[in-house]
């Protein structure tokens, strides 16, 4: 199971939703909850449940078999960024 890192989760949010180029209206219609909370989320008004960071992850994971060079980089390198392996 992992964690991942409190630090800035806000700019893990805005990131990969700016790498699959979504508004935040489809962001959120992709991950099932409200464009307020993905606003509350990128302006740091409310944390993210643990739920969310699961589905962030296996979105991040997804995103690895990507055809786009920039998407498998970018999901490898939010991934060590913000997603640690609990002891």
């Amino acid at each position: 199971m992992t964690k991942a890192c409190s630090i800035h989760i806000s700019t893990l949010v805005r990131e990969l939703r700016q790498l699959l180029n979504l508004t935040q209206e489809q962001f959120a219609a992709r991950l099932g909850v409200t464009v307020v909370t993905i606003n509350r989320w990128e302006n740091r008004r409310s944390r993210l449940s643990p739920l969310a960071l699961r589905q962030i992850k296996t979105l991040l994971n997804e995103l690895q078999n990507s055809r786009s060079d920039e998407q498998r980089q970018s999901s490898q390198l939010l991934l060590r960024q913000y997603f640690t392996e609990e002891q």
